[in-house]
């Protein structure tokens, strides 16, 4: 039913715009129409001038599937797809952490994130997170920290200038469409 609603608004909107002129007729990205920020986090990898598109913009098969979902939520689910470690989970969780937070709040020794990062992780300890700042350019920067700290503090400063020392570069890959919305069902923002 969404479908057939969806082909209606589309057509009438194509109906709409053939009535304009070249000068009257209105450009706009995707982005834009949705309300959403122009900077996007992921982009197409692989595509020539990627920085500059919306990252809901799919390759041409799955164009149509992923089109209804924000570029956020269609990053999130790639991000998990590729590097989430349990796939088999109940819902998949998103956290904003604002540059300057430390990596331990625990620990008075924690390092600060140098950059605004989003930790994923799913609803239950064992399905893990993944927590990275977006490039803009299909890539991430992985931070290596667990989703809960075990040990003994203080860690010291060095423990956690390692740790952002030592991320590490990631492509993502679009995945399949069907999982990548799948996942975002799961989302939890």
């Amino acid at each position: 039913m969404k479908r057939v609603g969806k082909f209606f608004c589309v057509s009438a909107a194509l109906l709409l715009l053939a009535g304009c002129g070249e000068e009257d007729a209105p450009i706009m990205d995707a982005s834009k129409a949705r309300g959403e920020p122009e900077e996007t986090a992921l982009e197409e990898g692989g595509k020539e001038g990627a920085g500059e598109e919306d990252s809901t913009v799919a390759t041409d098969s799955g164009e149509d599937a992923l089109s209804e979902y924000s570029s956020k939520q269609i990053e999130y689910a790639r991000v998990w797809l590729q590097l989430g470690p349990n796939q088999e989970i109940d819902g998949l969780y998103v956290q904003q952490i604002p540059e300057g937070t430390l990596l331990n709040p625990d620990d008075d020794t924690s390092a600060a994130y140098p950059e605004a990062v989003i930790q994923l992780a799913g609803s239950r300890l064992v399905d893990g997170s993944v927590t990275y700042s977006g490039n803009g350019d299909g890539t991430i920067t992985l931070y290596n920290v667990p989703l809960r700290w075990d040990g003994e503090y203080p860690a010291g400063e060095d423990f956690y200038n390692d740790i952002i020392e030592n991320t590490e570069l990631v492509e993502i890959e679009t995945g399949e469409d069907e999982e990548v919305i799948r996942l975002i069902e799961l989302l939890e923002e």
